[in-house]
């Protein structure tokens, strides 16, 4: 495996550990805004505020120059929460447009309900060199090396395969793809089932529920999918049932601590502000139910949750109408 330079934008917990990730086999620049949070980390050589507890990686380089850690990489790899997508990427076009470019970001973008590719292309081109890398990884399992599996998808097999080849690591294991749609939607409303799940399991209704909850939650991602061009079978690997599972049921899940809190009848505003991280299901509920109605493909779940969410709903009212639907074939 050659050496490269990979910059990685955005120092959260996801961006970190997919820093510490290829950093045995790369060099590694991980990047923040931030310029005290980036020293905060060149002190410490530990990621307090999003992974305490776990030493950075002794090569891994830290920055808050965006221009160098640009102009320096041979591959951008952007870990910035959805919202910072559009802004980072068109600041590295500006700086260095033929890098190829990998994001890691997931959900749909507020207001305009794009996916990430949609949002890249609008900025690069539909030519780009890029990707995205989605799948079931918990950054802070992933930053203690523990094993896991992702996928990076790209139109052009080439690319994803090219990639998958140069950063696969023993205990990071990547898989090549090319259904971005079907991807991207697998990891945007996975975190608004996810929110659902919480809810269900504070409330106490058991593993069972959940089950359903789950299968269920499945049928709508799919349906939706195929809707928008992906593939219903992509929904079966990594980026669908994959990480729809780790993020309905592993405590770790950011979106799922979410769900449990409404389920105690802690206000939105006190649990985002507790939570200290990005939670991409919150903003992600509106835009796929708004997007659902749209292309008129049915997602009673991801609507639940929107009204629980946005629209004053109390949880065992969502529940309640969820249980109401008329029976149906699976």
């Amino acid at each position: 495996m050659n050496q490269m330079q990979i910059s990685v934008f955005g120092a959260g917990a996801w961006g970190t550990a997919l820093a510490q990730a290829f950093a045995d086999t790369h060099q590694v620049t991980l990047w923040a805004r931030d310029a005290a949070h980036i020293e905060a980390l060149r002190t410490e050589r530990e990621n307090r505020r999003y992974l305490p507890g776990l030493p950075l990686h002794p090569e891994l380089q830290l920055t808050s120059d965006f221009d160098a850690a640009a102009r320096s990489a041979d591959l951008h790899l952007v870990v910035t929460p959805l919202s910072g997508l559009r802004s980072t990427t068109r600041a590295l076009h500006r700086l260095k447009p033929d890098t190829p470019l990998i994001w890691a970001c997931k959900g749909l973008e507020a207001g305009s309900a794009r996916l990430p590719h949609e949002i890249v292309f609008e900025e690069l081109g539909a030519d780009a060199p890029c990707g995205v890398l989605t799948g079931p990884s918990f950054a802070a399992e992933v930053a203690r090396g523990l094993p896991a599996a992702v996928t990076i998808a790209s139109a052009d097999p080439e690319f994803a395969s090219h990639w998958v080849n140069s950063l696969h690591q023993p205990l990071l294991r990547l898989y090549a793809n090319t259904d971005v749609i079907g991807c991207e939607i697998g990891g945007a409303i996975k975190n608004v089932m996810a929110i659902a799940s919480g809810v269900s399991d504070g409330m106490g209704f058991g593993l069972n529920a959940r089950a359903a909850l789950i299968t269920r939650g499945l049928a709508e991602i799919a349906r939706l999918a195929e809707a928008l061009g992906g593939k219903p079978e992509t929904l079966m690997g990594l980026a669908g049932m994959g990480d729809l599972i780790l993020t309905c049921t592993g405590d770790l899940s950011r979106n799922r601590r979410v769900g449990l809190a409404l389920a105690e009848g802690k206000t939105l505003d006190d649990i985002l502000r507790d939570l200290g991280h990005v939670a991409e299901g919150v903003s992600t509920a509106r835009e796929v139910t708004a997007m659902a109605e749209r292309v008129g493909v049915d997602m009673p779940i991801c609507s639940a949750v929107n009204a629980l969410l946005h629209e004053g709903h109390v949880a065992r009212e969502v529940v309640e109408q969820l249980l109401a639907r008329d029976p149906k074939h699976e």
